[in-house]
């Protein structure tokens, strides 16, 4: 089952969302389900979210941040 959700989109997204859309073959309205989709994907398999809570650690944005500070590490190994 489907549903219907309705967005208002700023410019400077719906602009590159449609010529995205064009290149690829979509409608805007696909590829961004497209997009949402993998968006959500994304989140619900996070692999560190088993680890949450086992680590005490002294940034306090770590829950949020935690792929960009993984990719600093990983970028200066």
């Amino acid at each position: 089952m489907g549903y219907t959700l309705v967005l208002e989109v700023p410019e400077e997204a719906y602009k590159p969302l449609v010529e995205t859309a064009k290149q690829r073959g979509f409608t805007p309205e696909a590829l961004a389900t497209e997009w949402l989709i993998d968006a959500i994907q994304t989140v619900m398999d996070d692999p560190l979210e088993n680890l949450i809570g086992a680590f005490h650690s002294n940034v306090p944005d770590w829950a949020d941040q935690h792929d960009k500070y993984i990719g600093q590490t990983l970028y200066t190994v």
